[in-house]
């Protein structure tokens, strides 16, 4: 029996409501799990999320660190506006690879 390839399909995680001092905790354990199986690329679906505080925004750069030094690929896709906002006031737009939509960063990822 062979073992077949590994998928070229990127991963789709998709929070919803704030990513905040709250709920960080639960989301890096879940971007840790996913992240453990050494996706090749990794889109987080912001499109749910309402608003990000600077524990979220650690996560998430923490995660796009962690996915990085395996050689993996990390992106935001279809950002609200508000939350796009913060990223932008913070300069992070420019660190994370953003995309308008999950559609996008999965055409980007190919």
């Amino acid at each position: 029996m062979s073992k077949s390839p590994p998928t070229t399909e990127p991963n789709v995680f998709a929070p919803e409501g704030a990513i905040d001092l709250h709920v960080a905790p639960e989301i890096r354990a879940t971007l840790r799990e996913i992240i453990d199986e050494k996706p090749k690329r990794l889109i987080i679906d912001m499109s749910n999320v309402t608003y990000v505080d600077s524990s979220g925004i650690a996560v998430l750069i923490g995660a796009m660190q962690s996915l990085e030094t395996q050689g993996g690929e990390f992106m935001l896709a279809a950002t609200r506006e508000t939350v796009r906002f913060i990223f932008e006031s913070a300069k992070l737009d420019k660190y994370f690879h953003m995309y308008p939509t999950v559609e996008a960063a999965s055409a980007a990822a190919r």
